[in-house]
């Protein structure tokens, strides 16, 4: 018989996303993944299958929090124009806070390290990427309709240029770029919208 799990597996994944996304999933190993999570291997194994398994569901959960944050501000009182340059505007802040580690955000991360040989990753980050663009886009849509946000432009295309820039702002950031150079350029960036 087996015997029950003796942990809580909600704090174990958020170990492991803490885990990978400082040090990325390629040099996260396994003894790094026992030592966030507290588990032994033989737990992690039984419950995740894999680190690979383990990494696809840590991404999810990263993927479901931040979306949510971005849902909240989108579905605000706020004007369109004000809701982009607050999510511009909470990129900078996120990246140049105090005691912010350098370490971005984990999408944007698995983008580069992980997504180019990885067909199950890259899909998950599809998917993420369709949700939050069609997301943007009614938004801007709606600013559009409003005539809060230029329609010279095709909706679309905004939207591509918001997240676009939002993963430009944490790259650059990432590259040392300082606060006042980002805010110049979520203030360019504003000049499309």
């Amino acid at each position: 018989m087996a015997r029950p799990r003796q942990f809580d597996e909600d704090r174990a994944l958020d170990a492991a996303m803490e885990a990978f996304w400082i040090t990325g999933y390629e040099a996260t190993s396994t003894q790094d993944l026992c030592d966030a999570t507290g588990l032994g291997r033989s737990s992690i194994y039984n419950t995740f299958k894999s680190k690979h398994d383990l990494f696809e569901r840590a991404l999810a959960r990263y993927m479901e929090r931040k979306n949510a944050e971005m849902h909240a501000l989108l579905e605000s009182e706020l004007p369109a124009r004000e809701k982009v340059r607050a999510l511009f505007q909470r990129t900078i802040d996120d990246e140049c806070a105090a005691g912010a580690d350098g370490r971005g955000c984990l999408v944007v991360n698995t983008c580069i390290e992980v997504s180019a040989h990885d067909p199950s990753v890259a899909a998950a980050l599809e998917r993420d990427y369709g949700a939050r663009l069609a997301a943007v886009r009614a938004m801007i849509e709606s600013g559009q309709r409003a005539g809060d946000i230029t329609a010279r432009t095709d909706a679309g295309t905004l939207a591509h240029l918001l997240i676009a820039t939002i993963g430009g702002l944490r790259v650059s950031a990432r590259a040392g770029l300082g606060r006042a150079a980002l805010e110049g350029v979520a203030d360019a960036a504003m000049g499309g919208f």
